[in-house]
């Protein structure tokens, strides 16, 4: 009864959000904020009904949003970027914001601490965060576990190496990941972009990343029936780069794009901490994912799906990747600085400018 008096007197959640919840967890250090907040939504969850309610206020529920992609069909075309939910602890109670899927990693073969903290920094002049968490993931055993629980919700598994892993093996974790994963995610994220593993760029160059996505592929063909296997890059990459991006998909016959990851850029950045080593998301990063996924689009001629993500922070900026190309876009940043009442803002504004 409680939960549901403060919903109905704070009829604007984003004015809730930006003044209660946000203010409060921006106090907190940005790991410490994000540990807490998981704990309360999966406390708050458990209350008899709480789900329901977080559903009834924030999902928009129209078969006018449902989009079928790579063989798969989406209630919504606004999903939740890998890196939130590492370890697949809390995609039943974030899918109840009104996300139409969400993506779980990067995940590794083995557990990893990632690198030392402070690894995690709000950026707060340029709605931005820049994080070096270096795959910090309970392994892929833990993720599976909590997956076997999964009740219908649509997952996405990045998948990355151990950063013990040379690179001369990598495609071995890769292997292990996507085998061990199967049976619980429906598609697939190849991250060799983040900036946080030492060398793990390199397997973007056009020679590893084909052997890499053909190995992957010869594992997929052999199921009884394939998954999606899509390639998430960074927005860092040169024009004649995403030209061998656009080469690789069609020589390995991989299913789409995730365009893009953080950067390594700092251009225009005000915020002090612009100084901290790792990669950038949010507010900087909108223009730059969007001209790579127009740039995709344009000279592939749209010959596969791209998933836009990077610096959504309104709904004219989620329409601004869907018209540049991308068939589904992902919020992070953007969701922890605007809260959840982006999601629905957004699904209104596609079924407003497309129905």
């Amino acid at each position: 009864m409680y939960f549901r008096t403060v919903f109905l007197q704070h009829n604007n959640t984003h004015l809730m959000y930006k003044s209660i919840f946000k203010p409060f967890a921006f106090s907190m250090d940005p790991e410490k904020a994000h540990h807490f907040t998981f704990n309360s939504l999966k406390f708050i969850n458990k209350i008899p009904g709480v789900s329901a309610l977080i559903r009834s206020t924030f999902q928009v529920n129209d078969k006018r949003l449902e989009r079928e992609v790579f063989g798969l069909k989406f209630k919504n075309p606004v999903g939740l970027a890998a890196g939130l939910d590492k370890d697949a602890k809390l995609y039943r109670e974030l899918e109840n914001f009104g996300f139409g899927f969400i993506e779980i990693g990067t995940i590794t073969p083995k557990p990893q601490d990632g690198n030392p903290k402070k690894r995690m920094f709000r950026l707060v002049e340029d709605n931005a965060l820049i994080n070096r968490m270096g795959f910090n993931n309970g392994g892929i055993e833990q993720a599976i576990e909590r997956l076997k629980k999964n009740k219908g919700t649509l997952i996405g598994g990045n998948i990355g190496k151990n950063k013990v892993t040379p690179n001369e093996q990598a495609t071995d974790d890769y292997e292990i990941c996507f085998e061990a994963l199967f049976p619980y995610v429906d598609y697939f994220v190849v991250n060799v972009s983040s900036p946080n593993t030492p060398n793990l760029r390199a397997l973007q160059d056009k020679e590893p990343l084909t052997a890499l996505l053909h190995a992957l592929q010869t594992k997929n063909s052999a199921k009884p029936k394939s998954k999606p296997i899509l390639l998430k890059i960074a927005p860092d990459l040169t024009d004649s780069q995403l030209l061998d991006i656009i080469d690789i998909v069609a020589e390995t016959k991989i299913a789409g794009v995730i365009a893009t990851n953080t950067t390594i850029s700092r251009e225009g950045l005000q915020s002090e901490k612009k100084v901290e080593t790792g990669g950038l998301s949010g507010k900087p990063l909108t223009k730059r994912s969007t001209e790579v996924i127009r740039f995709l689009a344009d000279k592939s001629n749209r010959a596969f799906p791209i998933i836009g993500v990077g610096g959504i922070h309104t709904p004219e900026d989620a329409i601004e990747k869907l018209e540049a190309g991308a068939s589904l876009i992902q919020l992070y940043t953007g969701f922890i600085y605007e809260g959840p009442a982006l999601i629905k803002a957004i699904n209104k504004k596609i079924l407003e400018q497309y129905t």
